[in-house]
């Protein structure tokens, strides 16, 4: 019951939200350039959908940004355990960490085009380098961070190194681990919209961008939409994954 209340509490602020922007449009309190109404947007919305531009554009977006998410995912669990476990490793990607956490990851995007083209290739890699420190910090404090008295109850048992990373650091990290894709996953959705701004093409970004250069107001808002609902769509399968994944774990129980 509580959940059902929640959805529609949810559901009432968004459908607000939508009528005012409905009645600010048809009551013209700003052009219909600047605000189209959103009938306009949702007529433009299903054109799009059925001459096949808007599901080409989100598909193509979607796999950049799971591309990069994943690739993100692999490289900053592992980099995070190293640090945590071996002192070269964090001698090594410590400074890294501590200088490119805070750093705008989307100035290095003209680095990018350089060394990659304008292509597939730079978007996904872009996505990847802006979602892996969110990952690296996670899986770095979760495994550090793992309670002792597990650790020496499993080298009291005779466990190997392996078998204490695989059994006991690695479950017992693994929340903090989610915790730490569940931020990158918006990161490398929003750093893969701006790089298709920025370098043109088949994508949402791409598609907002050339509706903008043709002032095409309708096609710009639909495709902010367009990513609002996909965005959403993407951070809530995340946290269905979760709690999947974490059903043994007193989280769950907890709700």
């Amino acid at each position: 019951m509580a959940g059902v209340t929640r959805f529609l509490m949810r559901s009432a602020l968004i459908v607000a939200l939508i009528a005012a922007w409905e009645i600010a449009a048809r009551l013209h309190l700003v052009s219909a350039f600047l605000l189209p109404s959103f009938v306009s947007v949702a007529r433009r919305l299903v054109a799009d959908t059925l001459s096949g531009q808007l599901p080409l554009g989100l598909g193509l977006s979607l796999y950049r940004s799971l591309a990069g998410f994943a690739l993100a995912g692999v490289l900053g669990i592992v980099i995070g355990i190293l640090i945590a476990r071996v002192k070269l490793a964090r001698w090594f990607f410590d400074p890294l960490v501590s200088v490119g956490m805070p750093m705008p990851k989307i100035a290095f995007l003209p680095i990018f085009i350089l060394w990659f083209g304008v292509f597939d290739q730079s978007k996904i890699l872009m996505a990847a380098f802006s979602s892996v420190f969110p990952v690296i910090v996670a899986a770095w404090a979760g495994t550090e961070n793992v309670e002792r008295v597990l650790l020496w109850s499993a080298r009291g048992l005779g466990a190997s190194e392996r078998r204490l990373l695989w059994e006991v650091a690695l479950p017992a990290a693994f929340p903090q681990i989610m915790t730490g894709l569940q931020v990158a996953l918006p990161i490398a959705v929003v750093t893969e919209i701006v790089s298709e701004m920025a370098l043109g093409g088949q994508g949402l970004g791409g598609n907002m961008m050339q509706s903008m250069r043709f002032a095409d107001s309708p096609g710009v808002f639909g495709g902010i939409v367009a990513i609002a609902i996909a965005g959403s769509a993407l951070v809530k399968a995340m946290d269905l994954i979760r709690r999947r994944l974490l059903i043994w774990h007193p989280e769950a129980a907890a709700g």
